[in-house]
């Protein structure tokens, strides 16, 4: 059978890729064409384009780059009307795989989608926009389910993908002698995947490791963006180290973590790293969003324990001193860091057993084998 996957952002990459591992294990001969990154493409996927060309982030940068977005999804339209798979399968990124679903259904192509589209956490409505236009949703965390029951939605809960990725992880036993790193305890510092994360957030980061000469940091990097970004960022601090695309090394190592706001939130939290959140994005956007959101909460690890886990610093509290206050309340010896460490323990408990991949990619075979079954 054919499949087409389209995921706008570096997580969906990672998540597209398991989920093509397992569809081709239960269909062989299944044929992938992709809207994705390298993961997708290692996975046996023919990549259209590459997520770095429409990872667009914020109310102001989408705007300012609608013309690009645009001619993008005309250009994906064309080709998956070109190609007609049996199925078009959408991971995340809402305001681009809304719209396609829309399209796909109107011309008659089998929608599903994996992972679903923070609808919960503002414009909550668009939960029927889901239900009219995607034929079955797989989504990955636990409080979904009841959220989409609101809109009579049935949903299929696979599980988190993120437990796969861990439990497939083998940890470098080089990687601090690598580093070069010494015996102090590291503190990890991941900023983002996106160029607007990084110059916001980073430097509020980095200014606040002055603060810490008992610690060493370190900077998790990612390949899709420029080396140089990060080098002018990191000129005025010799001693921050960095690695690239190794978070999970990283945070195997870590004592406590600062963290943009994201899937990396939860992974940090999987890993029983204590961390600090942090979220900054441009003044419009945050006024823009401030309005709209409909959660207490911006971090996942927060939202899955529907309390306060880890502290969020958000837009002006996102400051040097403010981040070097939370992160000393967390480290070793400090009663911050056995209140959060224990709040790990009720959202692990929450996200279940690993094979959300598996899970996910035998029901999709299995529904388009009954769809053909039913045609024939």
């Amino acid at each position: 059978m054919n499949y087409y996957l389209i995921a706008g952002e570096r997580s969906g990459d990672l998540h597209g890729a398991n989920l093509i591992r397992a569809i081709r294990r239960h269909d062989p001969d299944a044929q992938c064409r992709a809207y994705g990154g390298e993961q997708m493409e290692e996975a046996g996927a023919v990549l259209v384009r590459h997520y770095r060309e429409m990872a667009f982030m914020g109310f102001l940068e989408v705007v300012k780059n609608l013309g690009t977005i645009r001619r993008i999804m005309r250009e994906c339209q064309a080709d998956l009307l070109e190609h007609r798979p049996d199925v078009l399968i959408l991971i995340d990124y809402a305001g681009f795989n809304l719209r396609m679903a829309r399209f796909a259904k109107q011309h008659g192509i089998r929608v599903f989608y994996y992972i679903s589209p923070k609808v919960w956490a503002w414009n909550q409505r668009r939960a029927l926009k889901i239900k009219a236009n995607v034929d079955r949703l797989f989504t990955i965390l636990p409080f979904e389910t009841e959220f989409f029951a609101k809109y009579d939605y049935n949903v299929d809960y696979v599980g988190n993908p993120l437990l796969d990725a861990l439990a497939d992880f083998q940890p470098n036993p080089n990687f601090r002698s690598t580093l070069k790193l010494d015996e102090r305890p590291v503190v990890a510092l991941l900023p983002g995947s996106r160029r607007q994360e990084i110059t916001s957030i980073l430097p509020a980061m980095l200014a606040a490791t002055r603060q810490f000469p008992d610690y060493q940091f370190v900077v998790g990097t990612v390949s899709n963006l420029p080396a140089p970004l990060y080098g002018n960022l990191l000129g005025g601090y010799p001693t921050v180290k960095r690695v690239n695309d190794a978070a999970y090394d990283l945070l195997h190592i870590a004592t406590a973590a600062l963290v943009t706001s994201g899937t990396a939130t939860l992974e940090t939290a999987l890993f029983t790293v204590p961390q600090v959140v942090c979220y900054k994005t441009t003044t419009v956007s945050y006024a823009i969003a401030k309005r709209l959101i409909a959660v207490p909460f911006i971090s996942l690890v927060n939202l899955i324990a529907n309390r306060e886990i880890v502290k969020e610093l958000i837009q002006n509290d996102l400051t040097a001193d403010r981040i070097a206050d939370e992160l000393r309340a967390i480290l070793p010896g400090e009663p911050g860091r056995e209140r959060q460490l224990a709040g790990y323990a009720v959202v692990q408990g929450k996200m279940g057993e690993p094979g959300a991949s598996e899970r996910a990619g035998s029901r999709m075979v299995d529904e388009l084998r009954r769809a053909q079954e039913t045609k024939s």
